[in-house]
């Protein structure tokens, strides 16, 4: 008796199936530059692509597809719901959806939003970035920027010295041979 593969498996397969998989040209697309790469059918009556022909470019067919419980599902194994606002989010399975907030959503609703998912253990697609108060960013900022010009200066003057000192040396050598 075969177990059935669970989502995981599906995925694996689905990424080793997507690795034999060719790249799919439009016809004729590296012979001009005005035919772009994107995938077109090719049906002239003497395509040779068409009829494939061996030695041309493979066509998308049926068979390159992925497996059927694979389909329609996001690289980290949730199916993708699109979110607007937070009633949307009573819709959402935790287990098996996942939530990618619209682009058309403001701060202010995103942030509820990505409040209650949390709650609710929901993983979000598009998560706000994390920032830190606007206080603590300046002057993390301002004493980086203090420290890392202190050690330049002090490089720089190091630097310089060390210089001074072998032109010293250089000067004294050459009077010595002279006199």
């Amino acid at each position: 008796m075969s177990q059935k593969p669970n989502r995981e498996q599906t995925l694996e397969m689905r990424t080793r199936l997507k690795t034999k998989k060719p790249k799919f040209r439009r016809q004729e697309s590296w012979r001009y530059k005005r035919v772009s790469e994107v995938w077109r059918r090719p049906d002239g009556i003497d395509s040779k692509m068409r009829i494939k022909r061996r030695g041309w470019p493979k066509s998308a067919e049926i068979g390159y597809r992925g497996p059927r419980k694979a389909r329609g599902l996001h690289p980290s194994g949730y199916e993708e719901i699109l979110v607007r606002n937070v009633d949307d989010l009573a819709k959402v399975d935790s287990k098996t959806q996942a939530i990618r907030i619209a682009h058309t959503v403001g701060m202010k609703k995103r942030a509820e939003i990505s409040l209650r998912a949390g709650e609710k253990h929901i993983y979000i697609l598009n998560p706000l970035p994390e920032e830190k108060p606007p206080e603590e960013v300046e002057e993390a900022e301002v004493e980086e920027a203090a420290e890392e010009e202190g050690e330049e200066i002090e490089k720089a003057t190091v630097a310089k010295t060390e210089e001074k000192m072998e032109k010293d040396k250089e000067k004294r050598a050459s009077e010595e041979k002279k006199s």
